[in-house]
């Protein structure tokens, strides 16, 4: 390696990390969170795409020691295990399992992610959180809003950390934004907001009903949700285009832009939620998730408008999925991948780009299917994470905010289905002057699986 190359990579290491220390510190971290002496016991719940992802993100930011995999899926977990030897300091092979109860009362762990699909999360959750454990669940955390109740009250009565992986606040360049623009003031007054998803995400199709293979646990895989016919493995994309395991792109995807929306403009619960949507274009295959929905989450003098379409193409093709607040200074325009502050008259325009760490952390570059653009963020979502472990605090997507997000964009999909706008109290639980919306806060859960009480 030449000296000017040597010279170039140490500059875009140091850079990196100043920009990380900075963005720590504009998310309130005053510092990097000290490796403990002893590695922090992690185990995982659901081995697929998300669940690898965001173990991968820890083991490169905190000692840790992963004691145990669960996932129904044999082989998804073998290649796990594989992955997890090669990737820890230890290259150890975590035990790994079927049932999650069996890993929680086995390996006891201190820490546990959870990366199964929607249906799952708030069960596990619990269950971790009873066992002793700090959670990191993905969003959205439930799949009704009872459970979300339910999660929050745990993580209260057992004082047990529970991030969220809505890791858009842990992201660089929002944190940015938020700082530099929107608590600045140069937006002035935000009196609508715009949200969306075009990407065409909506699987579809009209697998045959087969037999389960052998390595396959379906009757745990599916666990407290209703038993579809078998039509092959549900893993990457296919389990979410059924109500049944999620809730829809608006549960999906919306979460991410509302949550961020709300964090930017310290929003709580909206005063009230309307939608209309359904399958509007794509109806050849089994998927029963809409393929095209509008929302409202009304606050005072602000609406937060939500569009999704899985066809067609982007309102605007530099921000498919995104959001834009509309001030009566400006406008600011922000996705994953990047901002433009637009000012009104002849002020100066502003942009950022996504950060990425590929020489600092060259393994992201080899590793399957990982998100690039979303590595940085869920690296600073960690150590947020871990810092509020550490300091017995809340951490920046805390539970309570997850489940206002999850809850809110579940009763947008309810008004969907009601053909209504509803107002859901948090105090008293229940959707305000309607019984038959009230009843739809809690789903049946399939036998032997019981609800959790709040």
């Amino acid at each position: 390696m030449s000296q000017h190359n040597f010279n170039r990579r140490q500059f875009i290491r140091g850079a990196s990390a100043a920009l990380a220390l900075a963005s720590l510190q504009a998310n309130g971290m005053d510092f990097l969170a000290s490796p403990s002496a002893k590695p922090r016991r992690v185990a995982l719940i659901g081995t697929g795409w998300y669940g690898k992802s965001d173990l991968f993100r820890l083991i490169q930011v905190a000692p840790v020691e992963v004691v145990g995999l669960c996932d129904p899926d044999k082989h998804q977990l073998e290649k796990a295990a594989e992955m997890v030897s090669q990737r820890q300091s230890n290259h150890k092979r975590p035990a790994t399992y079927g049932d999650y109860r069996k890993l929680l009362a086995e390996q006891k762990p201190e820490i546990v992610l959870i990366g199964s699909p929607d249906h799952w999360h708030a069960l596990q959750a619990i269950d971790a959180i009873k066992a002793g454990a700090h959670v990191y669940v993905q969003k959205p955390i439930s799949v009704d809003v009872m459970e979300g109740e339910a999660m929050v009250a745990a993580a209260r009565k057992y004082n047990r950390v529970v991030q969220v992986g809505t890791q858009r606040k842990s992201t660089p360049h929002l944190i940015d934004a938020k700082k530099n623009i929107v608590d600045t003031g140069l937006l002035g007054k935000i009196s609508h907001v715009e949200m969306c998803c075009y990407y065409h995400m909506r699987n579809n199709g009209n697998p045959p009903v087969q037999s389960v293979p052998d390595f396959f646990d379906y009757e745990m895989w599916t666990g407290p949700a209703p038993m579809r016919p078998y039509d092959g493995l549900p893993h990457v994309r296919w389990w979410r285009t059924f109500m049944e395991y999620g809730n829809g792109i608006m549960g999906d995807m919306c979460i991410h832009m509302f949550d961020t929306v709300r964090w930017m403009l310290q929003l709580g619960w909206p005063n009230s939620i309307s939608s209309t949507g359904g399958i509007y274009v794509d109806k050849t295959g089994k998927s029963n998730i809409a393929d095209t929905q509008s929302a409202i989450f009304a606050y005072n003098e602000l609406n937060c408008v939500w569009q999704h379409r899985s066809w067609g193409t982007p309102a605007d093709p530099e921000y498919p999925w995104s959001f834009k607040l509309y001030g009566e200074k400006g406008t600011l325009c922000a996705s994953t991948m990047q901002y433009d502050f637009i000012p009104q008259g002849r002020g100066e325009k502003m942009h950022k780009d996504v950060v990425y760490e590929k020489e600092k952390y060259p393994e992201d570059l080899t590793e399957p299917d990982i998100e690039l653009n979303a590595a940085p963020a869920t690296r600073l979502h960690m150590l947020d994470f871990l810092k509020a472990i550490d300091n017995k605090t809340r951490p920046v997507a805390d539970i309570e905010e997850g489940h206002i997000s999850t809850a809110s964009c579940i009763i947008a999909n309810l008004s969907m289905k009601l053909g209504r706008p509803l107002v859901y109290d948090p105090v008293k639980k229940l959707i305000v002057g309607d019984a038959e919306a009230t009843q739809l806060l809690q789903r049946p859960y399939r036998q032997p699986w019981a609800h959790p009480a709040i």
